[in-house]
C-alpha cells in the first residue's frame, strides 16, 4: 500500500501517571502520545481499507487504556450507522458499563460526521483528536460546528491534524482506486 503508513508502535501505549508531585507533561510528551494513539486508529482504518470500506478508524482511551477500537463497517454490516466512531463508542460504553464516556478521548482518522459528532456529545466524550478534515461532511471544522456548539449541553474539546498526512493519503488512495476501477 505504499509508504504512507508506518505503525511504529506494536503494543498498546499507556500514559504514565501524572498524579502527585510530578511536573506537568511537556507538549512533546503529549504530542507523542497523540501520535501513538492515532497510529492505533490508523491500524483500524487500514482494516477498513482492506475490507473495501471507507478507511476510517477510531479508538477511545480512558485512563491510558484503549477501551474501544473500530473501523468503518457500513458495507460489511449493511448498516449506514456502522461508522468507526459509533462502534467504538458502543464498545467503550460496554466496557465502562455506562452511557457516559466522561474522561474519555476519541482518536479518529477523519473529522466526524454529524451523526458521530452527535453521539460524542450525547456520550459526554471529553476530547476528540482527529487526523484529517472532511470537507464534505465534517461536523467540527468543515461543514457543521456541532462539537463546540453552545446550544448543546456538552462541548467536546477538539485537536486536529495529528498524522493528517498519513490519514489523508489512505483516504485518497482508497478513492483513487474506486475512480480507477470505474474507468
Amino acid at each position: 500500500m505504499g509508504e504512507w503508513f508506518n505503525t511504529g508502535v506494536s503494543k498498546t501505549p499507556r500514559l504514565i501517571s501524572l498524579a502527585g508531585s510530578n511536573p506537568a507533561p511537556s507538549a512533546n510528551f503529549i504530542m507523542k502520545n497523540h501520535e501513538r494513539y492515532m497510529r492505533e486508529a490508523l491500524k483500524e482504518a487500514v482494516k477498513a481499507f482492506e475490507n473495501d470500506e471507507v478507511p476510517v478508524g477510531a479508538i477511545i482511551v480512558h485512563k491510558g487504556e484503549i477501551i474501544g477500537r473500530a473501523h468503518n463497517q457500513i458495507k460489511t454490516l449493511k448498516d449506514p450507522t456502522a461508522h468507526a466512531e459509533i462502534i467504538a463508542i458502543t464498545q467503550a460504553a460496554n466496557f465502562l458499563q455506562s452511557e457516559r464516556l466522561i474522561d474519555c478521548a476519541m482518536y479518529s482518522t477523519l473529522e466526524p460526521c454529524s451523526m458521530c459528532a452527535g453521539a460524542m456529545v450525547l456520550s459526554r466524550i471529553k476530547n476528540l483528536i482527529y487526523a484529517a478534515k472532511d470537507p464534505k461532511t465534517g461536523a467540527h471544522d468543515s461543514v457543521f460546528k456541532i462539537l463546540g456548539s453552545k446550544k448543546l449541553n456538552h462541548r467536546v474539546k477538539v485537536k486536529s491534524g495529528i498524522l493528517e498526512r498519513e490519514a489523508s493519503s489512505l483516504i485518497k488512495e482508497f478513492f483513487y482506486g474506486k475512480r480507477k476501477s470505474k474507468t
